[in-house]
């Protein structure tokens, strides 16, 4: 069954990547990458057809949503060349997404998520034992929007994701120098924690303001819970 849902929803994303490339000179490309990504997601069975959002993720992932699926396709080669990059079925079929306990992170302990693809899962407290509930919370609260906002905003996130970052990280840096603070914390406050898609995420999984951030910086506003781990 599941090869059958791969041959059908790889032809399928790749007739709407093609449709989406064609206006721009690029039918080839997109169809490609969105047919790989029809294909990987049909094998593990990964959007819940039977759902509104199941379809509406395959859509977005198969059109708007097309630069983080290109990106997310990077990261599935990534994860297949690395021992820790072992795939969640349990935590990824019906559920939009394509989850690894480990793999690629931007930092020790903090979870990824790009495109349809969640990384480094588990964190410091890992998804199974005492601390697996929590951290299977913070995947479907904070990492599951940033996938959706990815596919929300399309390639506008990237964009826009980047140019707060920079822009912000300047300003931290500025703030660091100015008023002696630690420059490291004033920038990564300011570049990433109060980043908008950030924020969003971190409200969401009410974990603000995180325990990382420079509090005096960080945008106002608690939220009650106690965690650990980190994200991104």
């Amino acid at each position: 069954m599941s090869s059958i849902e791969a041959a059908v929803s790889g032809a399928g994303a790749a007739i709407l990547g093609w449709m989406v490339g064609l206006p721009f000179g690029l039918a080839m490309p997109a169809a490609v990458v969105a047919g790989v990504n029809g294909f990987i997601s049909g094998l593990r069975g990964i959007y819940a057809w039977q759902t509104p959002s199941g379809w509406i993720g395959f859509v977005l992932d198969s059109t708007w949503g097309l630069v983080g699926t290109a990106a997310s396709a990077l990261i599935h080669a990534l994860q297949a060349a690395m021992p820790s990059g072992k795939f969640r079925s349990d935590l990824s079929r019906r559920r939009g997404r394509h989850v690894y306990e480990g793999g690629y992170r931007i930092k020790s302990g903090f979870a990824s998520a790009v495109g349809n693809v969640i990384t480094n899962a588990d964190g410091v407290s890992g998804l199974d034992g005492a601390g697996g509930r929590r951290r299977r919370l913070l995947i479907d609260r904070h990492e599951m929007l940033h996938v959706w906002q990815q596919r929300w905003f399309g390639p506008l996130f990237p964009l826009l994701y980047t140019a707060w970052a920079i822009v912000a990280g300047l300003i931290g840096l500025i703030i660091g120098l100015a008023t002696r603070r630690s420059v490291v914390k004033s920038i990564f406050t300011l570049a990433y924690y109060d980043n908008p898609f950030e924020y969003w995420a971190y409200r969401r999984d009410r974990y603000w303001p995180p325990a990382g951030a420079d509090a005096v910086l960080a945008w106002r506003g608690i939220v009650e819970e106690t965690r650990t781990d980190t994200i991104i």
